[in-house]
This record gives structure tokens, sequence and C-alpha cells, in this order.
């Protein structure tokens, strides 16, 4: 096992990674910006080290600085949690020339992984369903029309390097196809520096689902089932919820079954994740994320396992030691994720200082988060502020305990899209389970959310007022202890 870890990361992510390590009895050194120097994330951690200014590409994205602080503080392995260097194949590849492990698959498995075309060529071949398009790149627009005519409108153009629906375009019309190529195509070479771009059928209502993955270095791979994860704006996910309410016995062996192939056939190691959408009662590879999802703690609950230590232990050259039939579903879980951002004018973050904050909890509460009173919401990095997962028995008591849990949530000082998960918990298709990556346009879930706006105004300022007066009493009753302790120190 190794003796130090350095995690490449920042915020509730670089925690939940030196967690792990502490519970292994592994040092963990930080890395942060000068953004982050106060961060709750380098107090945290055992050693942390300077890395650049706040900007990423100054900071969390230099691999070179990244490598030299590993090699100078003795850290054995580095840990890229999700974003930033996470599926980067040139730093797993840096880490393996200087024979730092690289905690997640090879380089050259995240490679392949990485350009959506080339996995949809192996998933192909590997037998996995994948939505219908052409099965290369775009290179003559009049060909991709007539393709276009085949599979029938609407179809979408998507960067076949690209992630998080950046640069997405659906088009219904020739016209629309045209002017999509060539807007994805500027976006990709933009954002990605690859202007590789593809076309696939745009499907009606879909939901996004997706498979935990797990491989060791022996072949050995399990699935510890779904996540529903179609609740999105921009193509980001908002709320994901495991299991699946639309998942069944059978369909779930057939769609782990094929996760548990995709990831075999790219001879996938460590923690990754399978997604499809589904539709009308079929399924489609959608592509694979060869890291730590942000979601992953809903499964972590439902199933009982722990993936960061499961990650780390695989990296160790650790064998699985676990059976598809050892993987049991425990209940039902759900995550919102609290981002500082304002719904209302189409989710723009909304950066600042949070002046009040005050975290919810009770029975089958879990919040991972790095922030606190006085914490600063950086314009440079993104906005999440944390994780709320809620765990029950069944989705109703899921759904019961996530509304308690956003009552409870207090964050003065910025603008959040607690309203937004308010509404959606609230909104009868939710509760119907009437899931699609459409949900907020066709269920107009934006009125609902201002509703809600105007309904926490009150109980906004009166929490703010209860937790300010509390913080005086704290403060009050230190400064006499404080003063007690003093003079009594003196007359001894």
């Amino acid at each position: 096992m190794f003796n130090k870890i350095l995690v490449a990361n920042r915020g509730e992510i670089a925690i939940r990674v030196m967690r792990a390590c502490r519970e292994m009895r592994i040092t963990s050194v930080a890395v942060y910006s000068e953004a982050d120097k106060n961060a709750l994330f380098a107090k945290y951690a055992d050693f942390a080290c300077y890395i650049g200014l706040p900007p990423a590409s100054q900071s969390y994205l230099r691999i070179d600085r990244i490598l030299d602080i590993a090699e100078k503080t003795g850290a054995e392995a580095i840990h890229p949690g999700y974003g930033f260097l996470a599926e980067n194949p040139d730093f797993a590849s840096e880490c393996e020339k200087m024979g730092i492990t690289f905690i997640g698959p090879s380089s050259d498995t995240i490679k392949n992984a990485g350009s959506k075309i080339a996995a949809k060529k192996t998933m192909r071949a590997a037998g996995v369903p994948v939505i219908p398009g052409i099965s290369g790149e775009i290179s003559d627009v009049e060909q991709t029309i007539d393709a276009a005519h085949e599979i029938g409108y609407p179809v979408i153009v998507k960067a076949s390097a690209g992630g998080g629906g950046i640069g997405m375009k659906i088009a219904k019309s020739d016209e629309e196809l045209q002017a999509a190529i060539h807007s994805t195509q500027a976006v990709a070479q933009s954002v990605f520096g690859d202007a590789t771009i593809f076309m696939e059928k745009y499907l009606p209502n879909p939901r996004h689902i997706e498979f935990q993955v797990l491989a060791d270095a022996r072949g050995r791979t399990v699935h510890l089932n779904e996540r529903e994860c179609s609740i999105q704006r921009r193509h980001q996910k908002l709320i994901e919820e495991s299991p699946s309410p639309v998942m069944t016995p059978d369909l779930r062996t057939e769609m782990g079954d094929a996760a548990v192939n995709a990831a075999r056939a790219i001879d996938y190691e460590n923690a990754g994740t399978v997604e499809f959408m589904y539709s009308d009662g079929d399924y489609y590879f959608l592509e694979m994320n060869t890291r730590l999802q942000v979601e992953h703690p809903i499964t972590e609950v439902v199933t009982g396992t722990d993936i960061v230590r499961r990650q780390i232990a695989i990296a160790a050259g650790e064998d699985l030691n676990l059976e598809q039939e050892d993987v049991k579903i425990m209940g039902w879980a759900i995550e919102c994720r609290i981002n500082a951002e304002d719904p209302l004018d189409d989710f723009a973050p909304s950066p600042g200082r949070i002046t009040r904050y005050r975290s919810p909890g009770g029975p089958g509460v879990r919040v991972d988060s790095g922030v606190h009173t006085g914490y600063t919401i950086s314009p440079f990095y993104d906005s999440m502020v944390s994780k709320l997962i809620s765990h029950g028995e069944n989705r109703g008591e899921a759904i019961e305990r996530m509304r308690r849990a956003l009552y409870e949530y207090v964050i003065v000082g910025v603008t959040t899209n607690i309203p937004f998960h308010k509404a959606v918990l609230r909104n009868q298709h939710f509760i119907d389970a009437e899931l699609s990556t459409h949900f907020i346009e066709d269920f107009e879930i934006l009125p609902e959310v201002a509703d809600v706006v105007e309904q926490e105004k009150e109980k906004g300022v009166t929490l703010a007022s209860a937790i300010g007066a509390d913080d005086r009493k704290v403060a009050a009753i230190t400064t006499a202890v404080r003063t007690y302790i003093g003079s009594t120190t003196k007359t001894k």
C-alpha cells in the first residue's frame, strides 16, 4: 500500500480523497492555488504545497508543477479527483514515465475512451448498443446531411473530445445541421483543441442512466448498479439518484452486463462509469468516464462500497475481491448538487463570500463539502458548494429526507440553486418519476423556482438572523471563558 498520495484537485473532492487516505493511514499532500490558500482542503491535508496563481491554467492544470511537487514530497501516487487533469492522457503518461502511480486507468485507456468516435467503434465491436449515427468524424457536410435523412431528424452534433454538453447542437433541418456543424467545430477547437465532431440520432425524451464499474489489474470487473442522472441543465447534471426508477431486475442485468463488457473492451482498470441513454425501452452507449464521478456518493450509500478506497487499493495492485453477486442494493439515495448559481438567471454563477453557513444533518443525510462561513466562492473554478445526499429505505423516504435536508440548509452571502432543488423535489412529475433530460423545460420548473424564492425570503431572513444570534452568543461565551481563564491564570 502507498505511504503518501498527492491529491491533484481542490474543494470537496480533495477532502473526500483525503478522508479515505486518513482512514487507510496514508499521508496526503494537497496542492493549492493563490485563491485556495485558506481553503479547507489545504488545511485538512497532512502537507499542502503552493502550486500557482488562481487561473487553473497556471495552477491545477500545470502537469510539470504537480509532478515536481509529487517528487519533492515523496508521493508515490497521485489521485486526480474529477475535472482538471482527471481524464488527461498526457498527465497519466507523465506519471507513468516518472514511476508515480496514477490512481485511475492507463494513459492508453484514457486516450481510447476519450475519443467518443473511437469509443463507439470499440463498443459496436463488443456488441454494446450504440446510438444510430455516422460511424466516423464529420468531414463532408453534404454526406452528413444525407446521413441525417437516413436516420431521421432531429440529430445532434457533438465534439469527439468533449464533455459536459459543451458545444452540443441539436438540428431539426438541413439548414440547422449546417449551422450546428460549423458552430460545434469552432467550439471544439477552442475549448478542447480538437475540432473533430460527429453526429448521431437525437433521442426523444431520453433518460440518462449510468453504471459504476470497478476493475482490477487481473481483469476482474463488476458493476455497482446504476444511477439515474436525468435532471440536467445544459446537459450538466443537477440531481442524481440510485437506483433508477425505470429499472427492472432483468434490465439491470442486461445493462450491467453491457457496462462490464464495455469496460473489458478497453482493458479498463480502476473505477469508471459507463453512461447510457435510455429511451422507449431501448438503451444505447453514450460514453465512458475514466474517473471518479461527482455523483459517486449515492452509489456508496446504497451499496456500502467505499469507491475511493477501492480506487486506491486497485492502484496499489490489490485484487478486487468482489463478485457481482456480492453487490446489493440497500435502499434509495438522491444527490442534489448545491451550486452558487442563480437558476432564475440561466443558472449563472454567483461567486462571493459566504457570510452564514449551516449544513443539514440527521438520519440518512450526508454532506460532502469544502466550504464554511467566511469562505469565498471563487470565480476561477466551478461554483459547486457541496453535494447533498439523502438515503432512505425507499424512494419516497429518500425524497422526504432530501426535502427536510434542503429546508435545514442555510447559505447566506451568495445565491444558490437550493430553491431549484426544492421546486423539483416537490414537483409531482418528479415524485411520479417522470424523468428525462428535458425535465426542466417539459414541466416548466423555473416558474416554480420563482415561487419558492418568494416563499423562502422571509424564512431566509429569519434563519440567518437566528444563526447570527447564535454566533453572537457563542462569541460572548468564548470571550467570557477566555477572560475567566486569564484571570485565574494571573491569580495563580
